[in-house]
């Protein structure tokens, strides 16, 4: 898009979850620059109701039928002009509207790959909070950012703070990088041992001790899947080779990731762990705006500390690299994998340490498998994302049901 309005329509994809209401925040601090168009969620009624009453939005999307219909109802009843519209084809519908200017891509897992494409095939400035959507897409996703013209602007910190280090002109950027490194807080589990996490309680692995996420972020971050798909997500964005690509571990999230020149000269964004920093500057690129969140005091910073992953205790990172040397594809059954593995783990169905056993397995029984050029369409990429979680699921049921 070459031109924006003085005051952008935004659409908001998971508007409920952290990222959603973070963005909300930024909005709030600025009304003169920026109007809710759209927000959407899957079922929480409560949550998108409140949302829609405050915001007033054209409209509001629920993906379950019954929580449209009882959205719908109460949004009648309080006399608020807001269309509910339901269903994931709506996602689609709101997200490529002639009048939005600027999609926030915030629904978790594979679900949210078909607003994105249809986003980007409609030429939107994307504000990419949902890794799946390069994850599960890759090259595909990338090539509907190319056709649609639109601008992507990443909103997972760590990449949003090597877009901050790299010039505006991506055709530069080859020039420039040698090496790109993601930093890692290390979640809860940074020093406990690795044979006492097949212990680990959901509600330990969601107990971050830096950011504020959903329960399947948060168990991402303690395996550090998260960090896999960020490195996945990290090849797309800036066009790397998988050796192009560190992990550190930083404690403090205070420096959020590094780009390594050619020179040697290394680039850092810092700030305080705080969304709405990346989240402000994807809204405003390339101006920067108030972001709400607290300015960085360095006298109060005793140390900033480094620290190589311990694969014993997080094997689950070195699945990135393998995955992106496989055939093409590989990289979306290891997500849908670990989406099944965190949801059958959050449900007491397996341990903590079992994650990791499913990942692989589903990874060696379906990606094997897969042919190059096999992945050219979002239908193939959706069949591929259920013959994994089919493989993942019958494993966790004959397999790990027992253990």
């Amino acid at each position: 898009m070459s031109h924006l309005p003085s005051r952008q329509r935004v659409c908001i994809l998971g508007s409920t979850g952290s990222i959603g209401t973070s963005t909300l925040d930024v909005i709030a601090l600025h009304p003169q620059r920026y109007e809710v168009f759209a927000l959407a969620a899957r079922e929480r009624v409560e949550p998108l109701l409140e949302q829609c009453l405050r915001w007033r939005p054209r409209y509001a999307v629920m993906v379950e039928a019954r929580a449209a219909r009882d959205l719908r109802q109460r949004l009648r009843e309080a006399g608020s002009p807001t269309e509910v519209l339901e269903g994931a084809a709506a996602l689609d519908e709101i997200a490529s509207h002639p009048e939005v200017d600027a999609v926030m891509a915030a629904i978790v897992g594979a679900a949210g790959l078909s607003p994105c494409l249809a986003a980007a095939r409609a030429g939107k400035r994307l504000l990419l909070a949902n890794k799946e959507a390069l994850v599960v897409g890759g090259g595909y996703f990338m090539a509907a950012v190319r056709e649609g013209a639109a601008q992507l602007l990443p909103i997972d910190s760590e990449h949003s703070a090597i877009f901050q280090c790299l010039p505006d002109d991506p055709a530069t950027w080859k020039r420039r990088i040698a090496r790109i490194v993601l930093t890692a807080s290390g979640g809860p589990f940074r020093q406990r041992p690795p044979e006492s996490l097949r212990h680990v309680t959901p509600d330990e692995a969601c107990a971050h001790p830096n950011w504020v996420m959903g329960r399947k972020i948060s168990v991402d971050s303690a395996t550090m899947m998260n960090k896999a798909l960020e490195v996945i997500e990290a090849r797309w964005l800036f066009d790397l080779a998988p050796e192009q690509i560190e992990v550190v571990i930083h404690p403090q999230s205070i420096v959020h990731s590094m780009v390594v020149c050619h020179d040697n000269s290394v680039l850092a964004q810092l700030g305080t762990p705080d969304m709405r920093v990346p989240i402000a500057y994807g809204l405003a690129w390339p101006e920067r705006i108030e972001s709400g969140s607290e300015a960085l005091d360095f006298s109060r910073l005793a140390a900033l500390s480094f620290e190589a992953p311990d694969r014993a205790r997080f094997p689950g990172l070195w699945l990135a690299w393998e995955t992106l040397r496989g055939p093409e594809g590989s990289t979306a059954v290891l997500n849908a994998a670990n989406e099944e593995a965190v949801a059958a783990f959050l449900g007491g169905t397996i341990r903590f340490d079992q994650i990791h056993t499913v990942n692989a397995h589903t990874l060696d029984a379906v990606a094997g498998r897969l042919d190059a050029g096999s992945v050219t369409s979002l239908e193939a990429l959706l069949e591929l994302d259920a013959t994994a979680r089919r493989h993942a699921r019958d494993f966790l049921r004959t397999r790990l049901a027992a253990s």
